[in-house]
């Protein structure tokens, strides 16, 4: 088997919780992270703008077979549906990657890890209610 190529950046140029971030901004956090995380980063895919929008996600994780995990720039830019999210990462770890998140400095390697993310997300959607 070939050896699999680093971790693929995942960014985008919707506002994640209100707040819309620079493309090359994004770019320098992962890059930064991946750094010091000693993962080798590949350049990063950019989403579409339209809301709903996943079809750069689904391509980088058709390529997952050839990498070894991606870097998104934050977790709130998984899909909102906890089920999709789920698939998300059990394709990952089927795969045999990773899945980190740069602004919260998370790491999904395993099944164990997939709580913590949700509890992140959870926590941030009742934060928005009140």
């Amino acid at each position: 088997m070939a050896e699999r190529a680093g971790h693929r950046g995942y960014i985008g140029a919707r506002p994640l919780n209100g707040s819309r971030t620079p493309q090359h901004v994004q770019n320098i956090v992962i890059r930064d992270y991946a750094r010091r995380k000693n993962l080798h980063y590949l350049l990063s895919a950019a989403e579409h703008t339209m809301p709903g929008s996943y079809m750069v996600l689904e391509d980088i994780l058709d390529e997952l077979p050839q990498l070894r995990g991606l870097i998104l720039y934050s977790i709130f830019m998984l899909p909102p549906d906890e089920a999709r999210r789920r698939q998300i990462y059990d394709r990952v770890l089927r795969e045999g990657c990773d899945l980190h998140a740069a602004v919260e400095e998370i790491t999904l390697a395993s099944q164990k890890d997939i709580q913590a993310i949700e509890d992140i997300l959870l926590v941030n959607r009742f934060a928005t209610i009140l």
